[in-house]
């Protein structure tokens, strides 16, 4: 029972139809067995890239398909509903390359951005530090300018793709100017002094590699950086909102998966002489998750078009990132309640669902930090502008 969608071209109609063909046909096989073993996929992003899927919301002139962010979000949740290491990764990978494309320069952006959004590159994003997760301005690895280039020194904690990334765009501290004193860089796997961790033992996501990635006397060309010299946490935190809202996507796609795999066993098992679809106590949990992934659903897409749109979106990239990873916990948790015992086995997939929700609420920011993001901008723009799109 795949979600419904309408969409306005007839190019977007045979992208999602490609995309749910390759989710049946190439992720949907292999997830349980890559899960289980905790397998990074490397060959699945290459896939990807060749499909011309890595870039879709990047302009054309840049390598990209040039693709609105409402319809790039549904082939996020298609590709989530049945494999969200995969859905995760192609999001993380997206982020990844927004700081090369937004403030790049022309030669960087013709020398890099072709080879990462046709997903020969696969990307990480390296922001994130042991001490300094919710607050990215309190930051400890630097980067000090040395001739033609800047050395790099410190970790990097919970880098998605960690070990098996081509390249890491990275934020380290150039001067002691708090916010302003943050730089990005874009840094190639092989630089010599970079190196990972072994991967975390996680709950759930066993197939994305996270690991704390070690800088110890990494050098870099200034001509890796991206920006000016200080420009690096606006240049971080630009591409958030758009981050979040691809978490997001991928955390409905995660909870219309456990739906489909709850009403399909509803429809087959039976108990008291019928189906327990049939029995109203169970019906009404399905409806209720039904209600709660059409919801988050809508409520990402509405995000989506006011980025479309040119208009701020930050306020609801929040909700749609708050509401459809708390969404997706909750379906996910009625998935495993609905197939009972089985639901509680890992003979059925609904058990692995549930652990890959729990973590959507807290990466790309606590969904306690998205309530606080919320809360102030309701302070400083209560909003209410009749705009015409």
């Amino acid at each position: 029972m795949p979600a419904r969608r309408v969409l306005a071209t007839e190019e977007s109609v045979d992208l999602l139809r490609l995309v749910r063909q390759i989710a049946a046909d190439e992720l949907a096989p292999r997830a349980a067995e890559a899960e289980a073993d905790e397998a990074f996929p490397r060959d699945v992003f290459r896939l990807l890239g060749r499909s011309g899927l890595l870039g879709l919301p990047y302009p054309e002139e840049q390598g990209g398909a040039g693709l609105s962010y409402e319809v790039y979000l549904q082939v996020l949740e298609e590709i989530g509903a049945v494999w969200s290491s995969v859905g995760v990764g192609v999001s993380v990978h997206a982020l990844s390359c927004f700081g090369l494309a937004q403030f790049g320069t022309d030669a960087q952006r013709e020398q890099w951005l072709p080879d990462m959004l046709g997903g020969d590159l696969l990307g990480a994003y390296c922001l994130s530090e042991a001490h300094a997760g919710s607050d990215p301005a309190a930051m400890r690895t630097t980067a000090r300018r040395d001739g033609d280039e800047y050395v790099l020194d410190g970790a990097k904690a919970w880098t998605t793709h960690g070990g098996q990334a081509d390249f890491y765009k990275v934020m380290a501290r150039t001067s002691d100017e708090g916010a302003r004193g943050i730089s990005c860089f874009l840094v190639p796997a092989d630089a010599e002094g970079l190196s990972a961790d072994a991967p975390e033992r996680k709950m759930g996501l066993t197939g994305s590699a996270t690991a704390t990635m070690r800088f110890d006397g990494v050098r870099v060309p200034v001509e890796r950086r991206l920006g000016d010299e200080g420009a690096g946490l606006r240049i971080a935190l630009a591409g958030l909102d758009s981050g979040r809202l691809g978490i997001a996507a991928v955390a409905v796609g995660l909870a219309q998966g456990a739906l489909d795999k709850a009403v399909a066993y509803a429809q087959e098992r039976e108990t008291f002489g019928k189906r327990i679809i049939d029995h109203q106590g169970l019906a009404f949990v399905l409806a209720d998750m039904e209600a709660a992934v059409q919801s988050a659903r809508a409520t990402t897409l509405h995000a989506a078009r006011l980025r479309d749109a040119g208009l701020s979106f930050g306020r609801e990239a929040s909700i749609a990132k708050m509401v459809a990873t708390d969404q997706a916990m909750k379906v996910t948790t009625d998935a495993v309640q609905v197939l009972g015992g089985y639901g509680y086995t890992r003979d059925f997939p609904v058990e692995r669902y549930m652990r890959e929700a729990k973590v959507m609420q807290i990466f790309e920011g606590t969904n306690q930090i998205q309530r606080m993001v919320i809360g102030r901008s309701l302070d400083k723009d209560p909003g209410g502008e009749i705009t015409l799109a």
